[in-house]
């Protein structure tokens, strides 16, 4: 099976806009410094792509970490016997 290196194999993406939208979006290329208006275009949309991303996967490891602290509270075992021992001995330890 060949193996497919997607980081250096190119493809297209066609849209269709405004004039406006156009022109609008050239100047913000020409004002930012850009060689052209595909490189604008496609730094703009990777930055808003990485800056979704960033925010859902932050949105799913809360979600996940809320789950599992909450699953450790509600959901614990039962303490064994060295944890009541420990439990005890630090109360009469706070009670001389």
């Amino acid at each position: 099976m060949k193996k497919v290196d997607l980081k250096n194999e190119k493809a297209r993406f066609d849209t269709r806009l405004p004039k406006e939208q156009k022109i609008f979006f050239e100047r913000a290329a020409r004002l930012g410094g850009y060689r052209s208006l595909t490189d604008f275009i496609i730094l703009a949309a990777q930055e808003k792509a990485k800056k979704i991303i960033l925010e859902q996967e932050q949105v799913i490891a809360s979600k996940r970490d809320s789950e599992i602290f909450f699953n450790a509270i509600f959901d614990s075992p039962k303490a064994n016997n060295n944890l009541v021992d420990a439990a005890n001995e630090y109360k009469t330890l706070l009670s001389k």
